[in-house]
């Protein structure tokens, strides 16, 4: 019982105790270009997920359609695109500084897999300790939904759609 007893103070105290010390020592891995800690990815995932899933709309309260995604286009542009990208287009530079990295959304499947609800709770409260900020307070729902509905659809866009999505003509530098 005395072991059982020891053991139990041990679990309590010591080990939260070694926790606090090493991270408040200046050893854990906190800059951007740090490896992640043993475990971090796994917990902040299961965690946000558990979140996204008690909260996410379940349904969608406009239309999938050309001028949602028109919309879409143009607020993506205007808040996304300098982080996330845009189509055909080489990887922002902030992309690849960030830790985690930010997705590509309109590349490959980006987040066309998951519902549109997943994507409107991302955009709208962002995520801790990711980069991602949260747009509820800049968007309107309504905007944010737009958001939402174009990245979902992003493999399926019409061609007006996609010609919104296309970097400025000064932004790809001088025609030779």
């Amino acid at each position: 019982m005395k072991k059982f007893i020891f053991g139990l103070l041990v679990g309590i105290f010591v080990v939260p105790a070694v926790v606090v010390l090493y991270l408040i020592s200046g050893r854990a891995p906190t800059a951007a270009s740090d490896p992640p800690m043993p475990f971090e990815k796994m917990i902040a995932s299961k965690a946000l997920h558990a979140r996204i899933n008690k909260e996410m709309p379940s349904s969608m309260p406009i239309q999938a359609n050309e001028a949602t995604y028109l919309a879409g286009a143009n607020i993506y542009k205007d808040h996304c695109a300098m982080c996330h990208g845009l189509p055909n287009q080489p990887v922002p530079v902030i992309a690849k500084r960030m830790f985690p990295h930010a997705p590509e959304l309109l590349n490959k499947t980006g987040v066309t897999d998951d519902p549109p609800g997943e994507t409107f709770w991302k955009a709208k409260n962002g995520i801790r300790l990711s980069g991602m900020p949260e747009f509820g307070s800049r968007l309107s729902d309504e905007q944010l939904w737009q958001v939402s509905l174009l990245l979902a659809n992003a493999d399926k866009l019409p061609e007006s759609a996609k010609q919104a999505l296309a970097p400025a003509p000064s932004a790809i530098g001088p025609q030779k």
